[in-house]
């Protein structure tokens, strides 16, 4: 009997639970692999929820084709906190954290810097109790010369610390941010 090599696996294990003579085997009925695009695609039609679920979870990315108001229902949905911070007006670093501080309802004084920022979105928010996770916006982040690309680095690497931390908790976190 042949066995035919559709019908294995890569490590020529059989994938059909048993040898199948290669002359009564049906036409392969293997389910394709879906593409990351067409899945993100099915993903993005299917609603919100289903979207921000795509995205895994703890990470800093780029906005891209998501849309605020579609992250904060997905949010909802998902029972997570959504936090929205609106930088685009902001020119200087204080102006930035300002910002932020506002969107978080942080004490002014707890986003003076970005080690006050770090300490504001973990140690202080983990404190105040368990957490079903979050969501969070910047929009808007600028562009100048006054926040250059090394400082916009590093605020985002805050933010990349502070997923961390919660990735640790098992709380999810997924930061969005847009650059103005």
């Amino acid at each position: 009997m042949m066995t035919n090599i559709s019908e294995n696996n890569l490590y020529g294990q059989s994938v059909l639970g048993g040898s199948v003579s290669s002359a009564t085997a049906p036409v392969s009925t293997a389910i394709k692999p879906t593409s990351t695009w067409r899945a993100a695609l099915a993903a993005r039609e299917a609603g919100p929820t289903a979207a921000l679920r795509a995205v895994r979870t703890n990470i800093v990315q780029s906005i891209r084709a998501f849309r605020t108001e579609d992250l904060m229902e997905a949010a909802g949905e998902l029972g997570q906190h959504f936090i929205y911070a609106n930088c685009s007006h902001a020119l200087t670093k204080s102006e930035v954290l300002e910002s932020i501080a506002n969107g978080l309802h942080f004490p002014r004084q707890q986003a003076k810097n970005f080690d006050n920022l770090l300490n504001s979105l973990t140690t202080l928010v983990d404190r105040s109790g368990p957490q079903p996770g979050f969501v969070i916006v910047l929009e808007g982040l600028p562009c100048t010369h006054k926040f250059d690309k090394e400082a916009r680095e590093t605020l985002l690497d805050v933010f990349r610390d502070a997923v961390d931390f919660w990735a640790d908790r098992r709380v999810s976190c997924r930061i969005f941010y847009s650059f103005s």
